[in-house]
């Protein structure tokens, strides 16, 4: 096993098991992380069996991710709870919000811990972006519009992730419920006064959260860059909200990137900017040609702040899990969502 600090780079691979190439690529020093998508799923034993062989590769291991939010977001589905879009928690939070706070535990609970029984550390959620209404992106991944709903549910769900051992990770900043367009296809602008913003941002100053999601959203009030690549961003982050965890970027192939240029730069921009770890994904040529050609001075100190989102306490096994009477609970009130 290499020994090797975690580098700034997130990455993702083709398929369902690691090629030669994708061992050669995760073992790059400049690699920390891989995130996995629904192409990298066939069934749970073959995830087990992927997500095993990555982690053997260095230590320490590479921090695994996905998105696995509920709704239209979740990447693996079969074999895995289908879990609901945040917006039913924001609906149960209009009838009766104690009872929504219980069910954003154990959906976090849930979530979480049958990631990790699969072998997977992180999953980027909670979304914290308000429901404004005519996102093209957003929609009912967001719990609510009401900011203190938003932190109050997300609060929940990230109780119930750290009790299955894995962080939280607050996206996407410092808000991006405003802007209609989709930032994967197009680039937003918000024109908001930063007045206007505060409720937006509100949830990352009163979160404890583990990881932030910063936005491929121009925001004119403090800067013509993304947040992405905005030093004065990502600056407000670490120096106002005082927030110390991992900050990481939207992957760095969306449309929104553009920006600032072709690959090279988007990486050299963010990192510069203050992110800690820059995804990259869907791109496995442009992969190469950064790993090649990004010369960064790594700052080790970011890639120990990655480390510290690897789950410290054992995961469950599957086979445990089902018989977890809090796990069962969960089971019934999610199915009570669904319905």
């Amino acid at each position: 096993m290499t020994h090797l600090p975690l580098g700034p780079l997130m990455i993702d691979i083709a398929g369902t098991e690691l090629t030669d190439l994708d061992r050669q690529r995760l073992c790059h020093p400049l690699v920390g992380g891989i995130i996995l998508f629904s192409r990298n799923y066939a069934n749970p034993e073959q995830l087990s069996a992927l997500t095993a062989a990555i982690h053997a590769l260095r230590s320490p291991s590479l921090l695994i991710a996905v998105d696995h939010e509920g709704g239209r977001v979740q990447r693996f589905r079969d074999g895995f709870t289908r879990l609901p879009p945040m917006a039913a928690l924001g609906k149960r939070w209009n009838s009766d919000p104690n009872a929504a706070l219980a069910a954003a535990r154990q959906i976090g609970y849930v979530l979480a811990a049958e990631l990790r029984a699969r072998g997977v550390d992180y999953s980027f959620t909670p979304v914290l972006d308000l429901d404004y209404g005519p996102s093209r992106v957003i929609g009912d991944r967001a719990f609510h519009r009401d900011p203190a709903a938003v932190i109050a549910l997300a609060g929940a769900l990230g109780e119930g992730l750290h009790q299955a051992g894995m962080g939280s990770c607050g996206k996407h900043y410092p808000g991006h419920g405003y802007v209609i367009p989709d930032s994967h296809v197009e680039l937003p602008v918000d024109d908001r006064a930063f007045a206007a913003m505060q409720e937006d941002i509100q949830p990352y100053r009163e979160l404890p959260l583990d990881g932030v999601m910063a936005a491929h959203v121009i925001y004119n009030c403090i800067d013509c860059n993304t947040a992405v690549f905005s030093n004065k961003w990502i600056s407000y982050l670490r120096n106002d909200i005082k927030f110390n965890g991992v900050v990481f970027t939207d992957d760095l192939s969306m449309a929104g990137a553009g920006v600032v240029g072709g690959m090279l730069n988007r990486v050299d921009t963010a990192y510069a900017a203050g992110c800690d770890m820059l995804l990259v994904c869907n791109a496995p040529e442009v992969v190469g040609e950064v790993l090649a050609n990004w010369c960064p001075a790594v700052d080790l100190q970011r890639g120990k702040r990655v480390e510290a989102l690897i789950p410290e306490i054992p995961a469950m096994t599957w086979e445990s899990l089902q018989a977890d009477p809090a796990y069962q609970a969960a089971q019934k009130t999610i199915a009570e969502l669904m319905a």
